[in-house]
């Protein structure tokens, strides 16, 4: 609200100017806009500017852009970083016109860099201003400010002598404010050109870091200089070269660009040694380079070593062929069987019918008798769908459970990943007439999944809650989780907030003995968080992680964060996710006897900055699941592979010592982690995976 009444305060502004420029400036700029024929001459700009004054204002009403440049001039200008902000906020940059030249030949950058306002140029600087393509070199721009001083004073000497001439009257009192207009102009030029004498090119970049980023691309980040020597610094260079003493450059790169002060060099030969280096730039010229750390770098990959293949490499397109091989093969099946189920389906058509009629497996469970269910929970912000009847959607899968039912869940999960393929598993199920309990368990599944979507007309039911909801009367309750994107209409469903609808729940219960319904309502809300935070992705970089099992009868479990339940427990080593072919191989000579906490870190070897961060990374780590650092000498590092998530995400593993990786029934965990820390069944952390980095 604010910064809309500071707009709306400044158009204001430039309507109540419209009988005065600003300042000669602007209305020399608009006054050549309207007549090529009285360009240059300071007579004619006077005498027409007031004859003028109805089509200026017809001007500005039709040339939203002209109007716009001429705001953002003034405030610039008038040094009012409020007003540029608030410009830059309301209009586009295209509207605003930044980097075409005014008729003094400068833009909106040059007035911010020569009169050495650091805020308002580094503001233009972000969005992408530039400075003016007619300054192609240090001598032109010094004789373009002379000359602007020059004109400047002689048009204050003219309008000085004309008051002075002509005394009181109408006509000297616009020649009064034409010549404060001027005489405050020809101090802006006379500051302007100081600070450029002033200014002196700007000192070498800082903190200039190397990094290998894959096997044809190094990155370099670096800050600002110490000291830009009065002069905001509007372009970086980054040189590279084969040999230490630069000669030859084999590329460079100038970045106009400085929202980000990082540069990644592209199309480099693997396993070449380059040489890195940087410089700033300002009006005064380039400054010296500043050196990478490391002094070199050579593109590479961990997979470079002993030309090692990825160990996944065509898993996906086999696994697909796999598929289709599979979905052909039953589509064959199915056409050659139908004319010979076709004669017994019409004899049991009747009775079927019948018996859909008097059944309840059409309909949505009220209360729970029971059994096994099946319920969605589809949410939108703090509401939720439920049925005509104020109800979570429910439906019966079957009215007991066996002993594998926790196997039966696990595969259930998997359906997440295809629910447009319900149909086709439940025809191929049904062709197979195996008496198994699992397949006829499985079965019902997908049959109570089918009715679902049948009721709520849509095919996505979400994805599977990692655990199901059971309660002390034989209910076990599956929970399937989506985060619509409106609230839009759902078949036999409607919408409603979340602290209604347990409202309406905790009046009907029994809180000695809740069932699985209202345990599902008492913690909704973490349920929610759950889903929310497992389709977080982590940001792009290394980390480590740490493994951690244990074991039951029926499933494995693996540690996570509580906030971040999709991948490992971890720490972040690096914004860089590559893997080095050095840093690879300086990896695999790490023996298991050696602890990774007591790494030397001092040594001059490209590795050294790796070293350092993987070192603060363990120690992290260890912190972070309450673990001392002496008990950790028999930790180990994973040295198989680099586990390449995807969305430039990687991981390094810190595995505990061989007994004690998965922690078996009965067995005492030597590890206890701080609060915050979950187990999650293996299957659904590899779901996990799947759907946030695939």
């Amino acid at each position: 609200l604010k910064m809309t009444q500071q707009m709306h305060n400044l158009s204001l502004l430039q309507t109540k100017k419209n009988s005065m420029p600003s300042s000669p400036n602007a209305a020399k700029r608009l006054y050549r806009n309207l007549s090529e024929k009285l360009k240059g001459s300071h007579t004619s700009f006077d005498e027409a500017y007031f004859r003028a004054r109805s089509d200026r204002l017809s001007l500005r009403k039709t040339s939203m852009n002209f109007q716009c440049n001429e705001a953002m001039f003034e405030a610039v200008e008038q040094q009012d970083l409020d007003a540029v902000q608030i410009l830059l906020y309301q209009y586009t940059l295209e509207e605003l016109d930044l980097n075409t030249p005014n008729s003094e030949g400068l833009t909106p950058l040059d007035i911010a860099i020569l009169t050495n306002n650091v805020p308002i140029a580094r503001t233009l600087l972000h969005i992408g201003a530039k400075e003016s393509p007619h300054f192609v070199n240090m001598e032109s721009r010094s004789v373009h400010l002379s000359t602007l001083v020059q004109e400047a004073q002689q048009r204050v000497t003219e309008l000085s002598a004309q008051v002075m001439n002509e005394g009181l009257g109408t006509d000297n009192t616009e020649k009064e404010k034409q010549l404060k207009a001027w005489e405050w102009r020809y101090r802006l030029y006379k500051r302007m050109k100081a600070g450029y004498e002033h200014a002196r090119a700007p000192e070498a970049p800082t903190n200039v870091c190397l990094m290998v980023t894959s096997s044809t691309s190094l990155t370099v980040t670096f800050q600002e200089p110490l000291s830009v020597n009065s002069a905001v610094v509007t372009k970086y260079k980054v040189e590279w070269s084969s040999s230490e003493d630069f000669s030859p450059l084999v590329g460079e790169i100038i970045m106009d660009n400085l929202q980000s002060l990082r540069c990644t060099i592209t199309g480099l030969r693997t396993g070449q040694r380059y040489y890195v280096h940087v410089s700033a730039y300002n009006m005064r010229g380039w400054g010296p380079p500043c050196k990478s750390t490391p002094a070199y770098a050579s593109p590479s990959n961990w997979k470079d070593c002993s030309g090692r293949e990825p160990r996944h490499r065509g898993h996906t397109e086999a696994l697909e062929r796999l598929l289709q091989q599979v979905r052909a093969a039953h589509q064959h099946y199915n056409c050659r069987e139908s004319s010979k189920l076709q004669n017994a389906g019409r004899k049991q058509s009747v009775s079927r019918s019948l018996k859909h009629l008097f059944h309840s497996s059409n309909k949505f469970v009220k209360t729970l008798k029971r059994g096994l269910y099946l319920s969605v929970i589809f949410f939108y912000k703090d509401n939720l769908l439920v049925t005509n009847e104020d109800q979570i959607p429910i439906v019966e899968i079957d009215d007991s459970h066996s002993s594998s039912v926790m196997q039966d869940f696990l595969w259930f999960t998997k359906l997440s990943c295809m629910w447009d393929d319900i149909r086709w598993l439940r025809q191929n199920m049904s062709i197979s007439v195996s008496s198994s309990t699992t397949l006829q368990a499985r079965q019902k599944m997908l049959s109570a999944a089918a009715q679902l979507q049948n009721l709520l007309g849509t095919h996505n039911l979400g994805r599977v809650f990692y655990e199901p909801i059971k309660d002390r009367h034989g209910n076990m309750l599956i929970v399937t989780i989506r985060e619509v994107e409106s609230l839009y209409s759902f078949f036999n469903g409607k919408w409603m907030q979340v602290s209604k609808l347990q409202s309406q729940r905790k009046s009907l219960s029994t809180p000695e003995e809740p069932t699985a319904l209202d345990i599902l309502l008492i913690t909704i809300q973490d349920i929610l968080s759950y889903h929310k935070r497992s389709q977080q992705r982590l940001p792009p970089g290394l980390y480590l992680g740490y493994l951690k099992l244990c074991s039951s009868v029926d499933q494995i479990k693996v540690l996570v964060l509580q906030k971040l339940p999709n991948v490992l427990c971890h720490v972040k080593i690096r914004d860089n996710s590559n893997v080095s072919k050095d840093e690879w191989e300086w990896i695999q000579t790490l023996s298991g006897s050696e602890s990774v906490e007591s790494m030397d870190h001092t040594s001059d070897c490209p590795t050294q900055l790796f070293l350092y961060e993987l070192q603060m990374a363990v120690k992290a780590l260890l912190k972070q699941i309450n673990l001392p650092l002496h008990q950790a000498k028999h930790f180990r590092l994973y040295t198989q592979e680099v586990l390449e998530l995807g969305h430039n995400v990687s991981f390094l593993l810190l595995l505990p010592a061989s007994d004690d990786v998965c922690t078996a029934p009965g067995q005492n965990n030597p590890y206890t982690p701080h609060s915050g820390f979950l187990n999650l069944p293996l299957q659904m952390f590899e779901l996990g995976i799947v759907a946030c980095f695939t």
